[in-house]
């Protein structure tokens, strides 16, 4: 129980007395999916890019997700998470949603270079938001700490402005319906999820006053 002590200690003297055995089998469970999620969809997508080396937008969707993923499994344990069932519903498909998409060939909408250079400037753009937070994030929307400088000094979830940078990249170089049904339920769930993590946040004085000073979530001037 070495794993379950050091997840105790990790936690913090003020909340160690509230974590039960239960909840590190929770988070241990989920770290330890994601992570073989992740592999195979990587080793698939990389199949891929071997049969068409010219499709960037591939290894760039595959960069991406062990970005926000790989890292998530690492991050710090929270002060306070919702484990709301229709947060923990939306979180999940919203981070596994890759899970679902086309990646054989589909239509270019676009020359896959402006595809990848928007996928690229979005990941860009998701880095500086991660590097942030350093290690306030994970899959559950959370309170890790209110952070508001750097890329939050914009947008309150600069994040999610990268995502969807990054995504549409993507989406324009590899068309198709079934990618596009994905993009729309993913960006549904993201909608849920952004709301839940507000109602959670409100809750705690510092992001009051945050949230006062940044008016916009994503889009800055319009949402």
């Amino acid at each position: 129980m070495q794993e379950y002590q050091a997840y105790k200690d990790q936690c913090g003297p003020g909340l160690a007395t509230k974590i039960n055995l239960r909840e590190f089998l929770i988070e241990a469970g989920l770290r330890s999916t994601t992570a073989i999620l992740l592999a195979g969809f990587a080793y698939v997508a990389v199949q891929q890019w071997l049969a068409d080396p010219t499709r960037i937008t591939l290894l760039l969707l595959v960069f991406a997700n062990c970005l926000t993923l790989g890292l998530s499994l690492f991050v710090r344990v929270p002060k306070k998470r919702d484990w709301h069932p229709v947060t923990v519903l939306c979180s999940l498909g919203a981070s596994y949603y890759f899970l679902a998409i086309q990646l054989a060939p589909g239509d270019r909408l676009v020359p896959e270079i402006f595809g990848a250079g928007l996928q690229a400037a979005g990941l860009a753009w998701q880095i500086y938001a991660k590097f942030t937070l350093r290690f306030s994030f994970g899959i559950l929307p959370a309170n890790r700490g209110i952070v508001s400088h750097g890329a939050y000094r914009i947008v309150r979830h600069p994040i999610y402005l990268g995502y969807a940078i990054a995504d549409i990249g993507f989406l324009l170089t590899n068309f198709g319906v079934q990618n596009l049904l994905v993009y729309a339920g993913l960006y549904a769930l993201q909608y849920v999820r952004i709301t839940r993590e507000e109602a959670l946040l409100s809750n705690d004085s510092e992001y009051l006053r945050y949230r006062e000073k940044v008016r916009y979530r994503v889009l800055p001037g319009i949402y």
